[in-house]
């Protein structure tokens, strides 16, 4: 049964799905009618109340999605497609030390503090004050954060933490600060971007591959849902398409032995001569069509 103090759902036969928090003697008020706090409380998760008005009211436990969905913004948030996949990738989890940044709304640090455990640690930075307290407080307020450390910081004068498992950066220009992010994680550790542009990947890319770093990737996640309708099996009218772009890659320094035994075709023999001229030349930025996929 839920216990005061903690969140709880409320689902109505309308389809709407309250988060609240339970408080004893505060009873919970809708246009579907009363709850009391007390009869909430003694119930439990899964069962069903009435309210005043005699409206059905489904009491659930939150889940991690819950949560994330639930906070508040002032910036738009990572959403729990991507979120997922970050985590999985920079192998979040029990004993490992992860740097995040920035902070934002504090949604990916929620579920990073979810899945790393109290032997695991995130170190999250964030330059904006008010982004920095937000953060804080909705971490707080899904009854997480134990094992984060909050940071006040620009992370362009550098992290506050080095020899990290990992690194996440979810800021404007993070090619600026990929030399910072190589002092601050382990030789072979995992590191990921998200970049809501097509020219902001392609300033990150040309940073990495001057850089020791390799094993790059970037994708996007999209879910398109389907109505559950046994007969009528389709796809749903809408769908979450793209929110971003994920990059990642490992901290690795280069070999030309290693790399001189890759396989390559004639693409790759292209795509490889190419980004050695770009090294050789300085660019900053360039695109070459011979060099790029079909």
């Amino acid at each position: 049964m839920p216990k005061y103090g903690s969140l709880v759902i409320y689902a109505t036969p309308r389809g709407k799905r309250y988060l609240k928090r339970l408080e004893e003697g505060q009873d919970w008020h809708s246009a579907d009618g009363i709850l009391k706090a007390a009869d909430v409380q003694a119930a439990s998760f899964g069962s069903e109340l009435t309210t005043s008005l005699g409206v059905p009211v489904r009491l659930q436990e939150p889940t991690l999605h819950d949560l994330i969905k639930g906070v508040k913004r002032q910036t738009q948030i990572i959403y729990p497609k991507d979120i997922a996949y970050i985590c999985l990738r920079l192998g979040v989890g029990p004993g490992r030390t992860i740097i995040e940044a920035g902070s934002g709304s504090g949604g990916l640090t929620l579920a990073m503090s979810w899945f790393a455990g109290p032997t695991g640690h995130i170190h999250t930075h964030e330059a904006r004050e008010e982004f920095h307290r937000l953060a804080r407080r909705n971490v707080a307020w899904a009854g997480l954060g134990d094992n984060v450390t909050f940071h006040h910081r620009d992370v362009a004068e550098g992290f506050c933490v080095d020899n990290a498992d990992a690194l996440f950066l979810d800021v404007r220009t993070p090619w600026e600060y990929l030399d910072h992010a190589v002092r601050a994680v382990k030789p072979g550790a995992m590191l990921g971007f998200l970049l809501p542009t097509v020219d902001q990947v392609g300033r990150l890319l040309l940073g990495l591959e001057k850089g020791p770093f390799a094993e790059t990737e970037v994708c996007e996640i999209l879910i398109r849902t389907w109505k559950p309708v046994a007969d009528r099996l389709r796809p749903s009218d809408r769908m979450i398409a793209h929110t971003g772009f994920l990059v990642f890659c490992r901290h690795q320094e280069r070999s030309e032995d290693f790399e001189s035994r890759k396989p390559l075709g004639t693409r790759e023999r292209k795509q490889e001569q190419a980004r050695l001229a770009r090294l050789a030349a300085g660019a900053d930025y360039a695109c070459d069509d011979d060099g790029g996929d079909d």
